[in-house]
């Protein structure tokens, strides 16, 4: 028997005497008023009783409900609605008690325009707020990109922008490998290139075999009127969509599925995806959800569908590898969110039990190789606790890094590692501005005291080991910082880069040391540390061009004071451009109605680098 131990400021008996017997949510908060773990019931007195009754429970659940000092609950109508809410409030807060889903971006489409003349087939993701046809999900931008690939050597529609599209006066380069007919230029009839555009559509529709049947009779009627070099346009369309077709249709699948496998160990979770629209096999995909308490692969998956699935465009049926708790529930919800039954089958047969085999052995495969890595990654960790000194296994790292070109567009970044590897959630990168161009020290310093004064406010935890990319001054600099912040519970560690900046002859400093710190030569913590400082350099480089190639694209005149939008095209336009600006003088410039002399002699010094005088 496990006595449950709950906060003595929180009393749970008085608490539950008034609980409602109504479905709804439940909020667990600890003392800090942080959302630990968020649950749904049926009867909200019965389930949140339930963990404090002194029942064997979990080592987990025994630390989870310690921590509880008050608990919040929101009544629903239904069940149903409970389900729905909880999946919205995990996905938002990520307690850390819960099975959450990590990766949950909107996926990618194929999109077929329906407002142009000659259609556009692309690339799409986010809302659909255009008028056309979308296909998908696919289970990442590389599949919709092949796909795209494949439809352009069958049906040759057009892939390009409207605004390239609109300013051609010439066929393009994929004209002249046909890739495309040049509908841009009048080189191909709209009834023609609708035929295209029709094909291409019964293709994404799964319709493989009707098309190819159309092509058939239409190479045949081809050679009847003796038009041979059509009927073998034809035939070598059916051959390259006959080969398409046997790599990627699924035999005896024609509509919607996806099949959902989960293979869990340990403290780890994999849950793979294959993705099956109008018969055909868009490719598969991985996930790892965040698991605390429970690894039942059926609980695992029961959560990833009510997060995935609640707020997305649903197939008409789950395959999934194990039998949901709930599965009843979970069928009326998402059939009730699609308008239309949807279907989960945890027991198969046939080529779909294939399938479905496939998936789960991926899972475990993935799994396997994850749980390597993680392995692998404590190890560095343990090793630099070893060659730190540190009292405990680091929990957490941060990394700063600063790029620049000539001192401009000076960018710092922070990236995060734990111990399971990167935390991109936690990157942030930061503007340096108000430095002197190229001084290092200040813009570390200018870095650090930002990033640290918000998590002296709580906006994230702080690092066990703080690592900056540089030798002594810009350890100083961040030592300066946090002194400034009254922050001393973190390690400071300069990674000075070695001789001919040789990855692993790094010179590892430490604030008041004169000397290096003596590293293990081949210690794994080098590793980590390289690893780190690395991917610190490549943010801080992404950021660097990015605001590089953003200040490029800003016309001069943006920089000029008393100068806005308005009075910016009067000029562009009175002058034909920015060079006629330019070249421009006082007296003319002054001429423009709205600029004043003064502002007129704003702009002449701008272009010709003089002081006013």
């Amino acid at each position: 028997m496990t006595e449950v131990a709950t906060p003595q400021e929180f009393d749970i008996k008085a608490f539950l005497q008034t609980l409602t017997q109504r479905p709804g949510i439940y909020k667990m908060l600890n003392d800090k008023g942080e959302i630990i773990y968020i649950g749904k019931a049926k009867n909200l007195k019965n389930r949140v009783s339930s963990y404090f009754r002194g029942q064997s429970v979990s080592p987990k659940q025994t630390a989870m409900v310690a921590k509880v000092a008050s608990i919040e609950v929101t009544v629903t109508h239904t069940e149903g609605e409970a389900l729905l809410l909880e999946s919205q409030l995990i996905k938002r807060h990520k307690p850390r008690y819960n099975i959450s889903l990590r990766d949950d971006k909107s996926y990618p489409y194929v999109f077929i325009s329906s407002f142009h003349d000659f259609p556009q087939l692309s690339y799409h993701r986010g809302a659909k707020k255009r008028k056309g046809k979308y296909f998908g999900p696919y289970p990442s931008a590389s599949a919709v990109k092949e796909t795209l690939k494949l439809l352009q050597k069958i049906f040759p529609v057009r892939q390009c922008e409207d605004s390239y599209f609109n300013a051609r006066s010439r066929p393009c380069l994929q004209y002249q490998i046909e890739r495309c007919t040049a509908p841009c230029v009048g080189l191909i009839s709209r009834e023609t290139y609708k035929n295209d555009v029709d094909n291409t559509i019964l293709f994404l529709e799964g319709q493989g075999g009707q098309l190819i049947e159309q092509l058939v009779q239409k190479m045949e009627q081809a050679a009847e009127r003796l038009e041979f070099e059509q009927a073998a346009a034809y035939r070598d369309q059916i051959q390259r969509l006959r080969a398409v077709l046997e790599k990627h249709f699924i035999e005896g699948e024609k509509g919607d599925v996806d099949i959902i496998a989960c293979a869990s160990q340990a403290d780890l979770a994999c849950v793979q995806v294959f993705f099956i629209r109008n018969g055909q096999n868009l490719g598969n995909r991985q996930f790892f959800p965040k698991i605390a308490d429970d690894n039942d692969p059926g609980v695992i998956l029961q959560a990833f569908i009510s997060q995935y699935y609640l707020d997305k465009s649903l197939p008409n049926e789950l395959i999934v590898s194990h039998p949901l708790p709930e599965a009843a529930l979970l069928h009326e919800v998402l059939s009730a969110q699609a308008k239309r039954n949807v279907a989960i089958s945890p027991n198969v047969r046939g080529e779909r039990q294939k399938w479905l085999q496939m998936a789960m052995t991926n899972a475990d495969n993935v799994l396997k190789t994850k749980l390597a890595d993680k392995q692998g990654l404590y190890a560095r960790f343990l090793s630099l606790q070893h060659e730190f000194g540190c009292s405990e296994v680091p929990k957490r790292l941060e990394c700063f890094d600063i790029s620049h070109t000539q001192g401009e567009q000076t960018v710092a970044s922070c990236v995060v590692f734990d111990r399971e590897g990167p935390v991109k959630s936690d990157y942030r990168r930061f503007n340096i501005e108000g430095v002197t161009g190229g001084d290092d020290y200040a813009a570390i310093h200018q870095a650090v005291l930002r990033r640290f004064k918000r998590q002296k406010q709580g906006e994230h935890p702080a690092p066990d080991i703080l690592l900056i990319d540089g030798g002594k001054g810009q350890v100083a600099a961040a030592q300066k910082a946090l002194a400034e912040l009254e922050i001393n519970n973190v390690m400071i560690v300069g990674v000075s880069k070695g001789p001919d900046r040789k990855a692993g002859m790094e010179k590892i400093i430490l604030p008041d040391q004169e000397q290096p710190l003596d590293v293990t030569p081949g210690a794994s913590a080098l590793l980590l540390i390289q690893h780190i400082r690395d991917e610190a350099h490549r943010f801080a480089i992404t950021g660097h061009r990015q605001r590089r190639g953003k200040s490029k694209r800003q016309s001069t005149l943006e920089d000029i004071a008393g100068l806005g939008p308005k009075r910016r095209q009067i000029l562009l336009k009175q002058f034909g451009g920015l060079q006629g600006v330019s070249s421009a003088g006082v007296d003319a410039l002054a001429s423009i109605d709205g600029i004043s002399r003064q502002l007129a002699q704003r702009i002449y010094d701008t272009f010709h680098h003089q002081d006013g005088s």
